[in-house]
């Protein structure tokens, strides 16, 4: 089993930062996938950005730019630097590790962009 806590999200205004953080623990193995996905109110949750363990990551298009995912295979951390935010990009993020065949889910993080 494999354990997700999310730290870091929280109400900002439009154009601000916010850093979301997620520490996995548990069976870990090193050929894994990290990530963070978002579901705003009313609409399917969708993928924000993922990193392979050699630092490649892949974003969705809307947040291109303006969000930089990171991690550390050492603490098994993965990071979510999110700036200039728009009232869009509001939504419970929800981080995930895939390895082998099995998908974990974080408890979610609130982020609200509103003025």
């Amino acid at each position: 089993q494999v354990q997700l806590v999310e730290s870091g999200g929280g109400l900002v205004q439009p154009g601000g930062s916010l850093r979301l953080s997620c520490a996995a623990s548990g069976s870990i193995v090193s050929i894994n996938v990290m990530g963070w996905y978002r579901q705003a109110p009313g609409k399917q949750r969708e993928l924000v950005a993922v990193v392979m363990p050699g630092g490649i990551a892949n974003y969705a298009d809307s947040v291109k730019g303006r969000f930089t995912i990171s991690r550390d295979n050492a603490k098994n951390t993965v990071h979510l630097q999110m700036n200039s935010l728009k009232p869009e990009d509001t939504g419970v993020y929800y981080c995930n590790l895939a390895q082998l065949t099995y998908s974990y889910w974080g408890q979610g993080t609130q982020v609200t962009v509103s003025s």
